[in-house]
C-alpha cells in the first residue's frame, strides 16, 4: 500500500492565501463576526476602549497623578484583548513581508497624537469607540450603535473636509519622513516566533488556577486572530465611512454592513438561549453622547489614519503614527472618564450595572429585544444594513456622495 504523498502545490497555495495574499473583503468581515460571537459566547464581546484606557490609567497612575491602582495589563481582559490584536497584526504584517518602521513627518506626527486625544474623548462620550460603540454594539443589539454610526460619518465628512483644506492651505512639517525595512527573512522568522509566544501565553493562561485568568487564554487566541483578520484583510472601519465620500468605493462600507448582520444574528441566538450576558456593550447613550462622540471619534480617526480598531493593526505592521496616537487616546479617554464619573454621569456602566437602567447626561440605556423582541431586532438590523448596502453601491455608480476636492 503506498502512502499518498502531499500536494505541494496546494500547500503553497494555502500558505501563500494566509499569509501573503490580501484577502477577500467580504470574506474578512463574516470571518471577523463570526470571531466576535465566539468571543461573546466565551467570555465578553472584544473590544478597543476598556483596554487602551487601562493603558492611560496605567500612565496616569505610573506619573503619580493618580493613586488609584488600575487593573493589571496582563489579567485584565481588555488590556488582553489588545494584545492580541496587535501581536495577531504584527505576525500578519511580517509573514506577508509587510512590516517596516514607518516613521511619519513631523506634520503627520502632530496629527496623529491629536487625532489619538480626540478619539479618546470621542469614545468617552460614546460609550466606545467604532468597535464598542458602533460594531459591538449592533452586534449586541443596543441602539446605541446606530446613533454612533451617525456621528461618525458627519466626523468622516468633516475629516474630508479637513484633509482637502491642509493639503491645499498648510506645507510645513512635510519633512523627515522614513521606512525602515527589515530582511524578508527575519521578519518571517518574527512572525511565527510572535505567534508561537501567542500560543504559549495562551497555555499559560488556561492553567492559572483563577477561573477569571484562565478564560483569558482563549480570549487571547481570539483577539489575535482578529488582529491578523484586521491585517490580512486591510478592514479599517473609517475607511468603510470615508471612502464612499473620496472615491466612491464601497467595498469595505458593504463588508461592514454584511459583518455586522452575522454578527448581530449570532448573538440574537446565544443571548435569546441565555448563553450570554444580554449587558454586553449596552450603554446609555443613545442619543447626543454617541452622536457627538462618534463625529469627533471619527474626525480624530480622519487625522490620525486609523479608528479604535484600525489604529492597532495599523501600529502591528509598524506605522509609528498610530504608536503617537495610541498612547494619547488611552490618556484622553482615561481624563475624560475619570472626570465624567465624578460629576456622576450615568450611562458609562455596563445597561444593569449598580442599577442604573435609564441613561442619564448621554442619552439612553436602548436594548431593542427589549421593545422588539430578539427576531425583530435582528430583521431592523439587517434591513438597515441592507439600506446601507444599496446607498453606497449606488453610490459606487453614481458618485453622488463623493466630496469634491
Amino acid at each position: 500500500m503506498s502512502i499518498p504523498k502531499p500536494n505541494l502545490g496546494t500547500v503553497r497555495e494555502w500558505y501563500t492565501l494566509l499569509t501573503q495574499s490580501r484577502w477577500n473583503a467580504n470574506a474578512t468581515g463574516v470571518f471577523i463576526a463570526l470571531l466576535s460571537i465566539a468571543a461573546v459566547a466565551w467570555m465578553r464581546p472584544w473590544g478597543i476602549v476598556g483596554g487602551v484606557r487601562n493603558w492611560g490609567d496605567w500612565i496616569i497612575y505610573q506619573s503619580g497623578s493618580s493613586d488609584i491602582l488600575p487593573s493589571g495589563f496582563l489579567t485584565f481582559s481588555g488590556s488582553v484583548i489588545l494584545i492580541g490584536i496587535t501581536a495577531g497584526a504584527f505576525a500578519s504584517a511580517c509573514l506577508g513581508n509587510e512590516f517596516a518602521l514607518r516613521i511619519p513627518p513631523l506634520f503627520e506626527a502632530l496629527k496623529g497624537i491629536v487625532g489619538g486625544c480626540l478619539m479618546g474623548i470621542g469614545a468617552a462620550l460614546a460609550g466606545g469607540c467604532n468597535i464598542g460603540a458602533l460594531y459591538a454594539a449592533l452586534g449586541n443589539l443596543s441602539a446605541h450603535g446606530f446613533a454612533m454610526w451617525f456621528g461618525i460619518v458627519l466626523g468622516a465628512i468633516v475629516g474630508l473636509k479637513w484633509l482637502y483644506w491642509e493639503i491645499e492651505h498648510i506645507s510645513w512639517g512635510g519633512e523627515g519622513a522614513a521606512i525602515i525595512n527589515f530582511p524578508a527573512g527575519l521578519k518571517q522568522l518574527l512572525g511565527f516566533a510572535t505567534l508561537a509566544a501567542l500560543l504559549f501565553g495562551a497555555y499559560r493562561y488556561h492553567g492559572s488556577d483563577d477561573a477569571y485568568v484562565a478564560k483569558l487564554g482563549v480570549m487571547l487566541l481570539i483577539s489575535t486572530a482578529v488582529g491578523y483578520a484586521l491585517q490580512r484583510g486591510h478592514w479599517c472601519m473609517i475607511q468603510a465611512f470615508r471612502e464612499p465620500h473620496m472615491t466612491g468605493n464601497a467595498t469595505l462600507a458593504k463588508a461592514m454592513a454584511v459583518s455586522i448582520f452575522v454578527y448581530a444574528a449570532g448573538v440574537a441566538i446565544l443571548k435569546s438561549n441565555g448563553l450570554a450576558f444580554e449587558e454586553f456593550f449596552v450603554r446609555g447613550t443613545f442619543g447626543w453622547g454617541a452622536v457627538a462622540g462618534g463625529l469627533i471619534l471619527g474626525f480624530g480617526a480622519m487625522l490620525a489614519g486609523g479608528c479604535g480598531s484600525g489604529s492597532f493593526w495599523r501600529a502591528g505592521e509598524g506605522q509609528i503614527k498610530l504608536w503617537l496616537a495610541i498612547p494619547f487616546f488611552g490618556l484622553a479617554n482615561s481624563f475624560m472618564t475619570q472626570w465624567f464619573r465624578s460629576h456622576d454621569f450615568e450611562g458609562l456602566e455596563a445597561w444593569h450595572a449598580e442599577g442604573v437602567t435609564d441613561g442619564g447626561v448621554l442619552g439612553y440605556f436602548v436594548y431593542m429585544p427589549d421593545y422588539l423582541g430578539y427576531w425583530a431586532t435582528v430583521i431592523l438590523i439587517g434591513v438597515l444594513m441592507l439600506v446601507w448596502y444599496f446607498i453606497v453601491s449606488w453610490n459606487e455608480k453614481t458618485n453622488k456622495f463623493v466630496l469634491e476636492s
